[in-house]
């Protein structure tokens, strides 16, 4: 069931919610939350695709805000909601909310949603593209307690990670991270398979791809070892190769689906390490509302590396003079008396 809202306000968008479940026989709906899509129309309906699929694992309200700018200088000074209401076969398993806002009304977009939200239930926004530099002080991502952004969706992304851990504060994520999990457990129990040190990474990848940076940067983090970031043709990321002083262990992804995983003295063994379409990623960000701990600290502790030149790319003298690899230069925050006891080079995460 869909209901048109022209010129609306959001009183009446909670009244034809209420119809709307009376008309269609389902006055009550187990939702668990709030997402908050905040996006432009160019980009709604694969965000709103991508949330209808996650849905199906997390029941919940989907409130689409798009910022409709006019040109017309006479239109911008006219302040008016539209609204598209959708519920049972047109929702999925929850209930969505298009809201359009035009004129004046752009700039408090957190005055409509917030009588929408559902009471006692949590809320998080998500931004496909254009987030903004600092979400946790974005009037939306107040309203939050998670905020999702995608780096790999900015036109400069290194510079973009920079900026988020510059302004980073509890609760926020990025897609960018979510989609390494797969990468980040797999190295984890490659490693729990051996009894060695690790010596120094490489982290093979796409030249200025956020994840690349970042898996790079949570190896260095958590291992505190050298780690180089090299340049491949992707797709995303390729390969990690960790030299031990047991041997080398390997896992390689040449075609964006299949991974290899050999290490020293065991017969190599083929793993699925496929790309996971945007549904996947905003399903699993979904399942775990509290700060991301391992982010926040991988985050911080290669922002200061991001400028290094990756081997591969093109240099000049005076960069190479000042650069150095992932990981080598500037150690990381000191670390507590219980942490310094107790060796991190074997278990990259747990």
């Amino acid at each position: 069931m869909k209901t048109d809202l022209t010129d609306t306000t959001a009183s009446k968008i909670n009244k034809a919610l209420v119809l709307g479940r009376r008309a269609i026989g389902t006055p009550a709906i187990g939702m668990v939350l709030t997402l908050v899509i905040v996006t432009d129309e160019e980009n709604a309906y694969d965000a709103l695709k991508a949330a209808s699929d996650a849905a199906h694992e997390h029941p919940s309200r989907t409130l689409v805000v798009i910022k409709r700018v006019s040109r017309s200088p006479r239109d911008r000074t006219r302040s008016r909601l539209d609204a598209e209401v959708r519920l049972g076969a047109d929702a999925g398993t929850g209930e969505t909310i298009v809201l359009r806002l035009y004129g004046d009304v752009v700039d408090h977009a957190q005055s409509v949603v917030l009588p929408l939200l559902l009471p006692d239930a949590p809320v998080v926004v998500w931004w496909p593209v254009n987030a903004p530099l600092d979400p946790a002080k974005d009037p939306l991502g107040a309203l939050a307690q998670r905020r999702v952004t995608d780096t790999y969706a900015c036109e400069e992304p290194i510079r973009e990670l920079a900026a988020r851990a510059e302004a980073y504060a509890p609760g926020d994520t990025d897609l960018s991270w979510t989609r390494i999990t797969p990468w980040r457990s797999m190295l984890a129990a490659a490693l729990d398979q051996v009894d060695c040190e690790v010596q120094s990474v490489e982290v093979e990848g796409e030249e200025f791809n956020p994840s690349c940076e970042l898996l790079a940067m949570w190896l260095a983090d958590r291992l505190d070892v050298p780690v180089q970031r090299t340049v491949s043709n992707g797709p995303g990321l390729t390969a990690v190769r960790m030299d031990t002083d047991c041997g080398p262990v390997v896992l390689d992804r040449a075609d964006g689906s299949l991974a290899n995983l050999s290490i020293q003295g065991q017969p190599g063994r083929a793993v699925a390490l496929k790309r996971r379409e945007t549904a996947e990623l905003i399903a699993e960000e979904l399942r775990r509302l509290d700060p991301d701990d391992t982010y926040a600290s991988a985050l911080r502790y290669g922002v200061d590396r991001l400028n290094a030149p990756a081997k591969g790319a093109p240099t000049d003298e005076g960069a190479l003079a000042v650069a150095a690899p992932v990981g080598t230069v500037a150690k990381a925050p000191a670390k507590d008396a219980a942490q310094e006891k107790t060796p991190v080079r074997k278990a990259a995460a747990k």
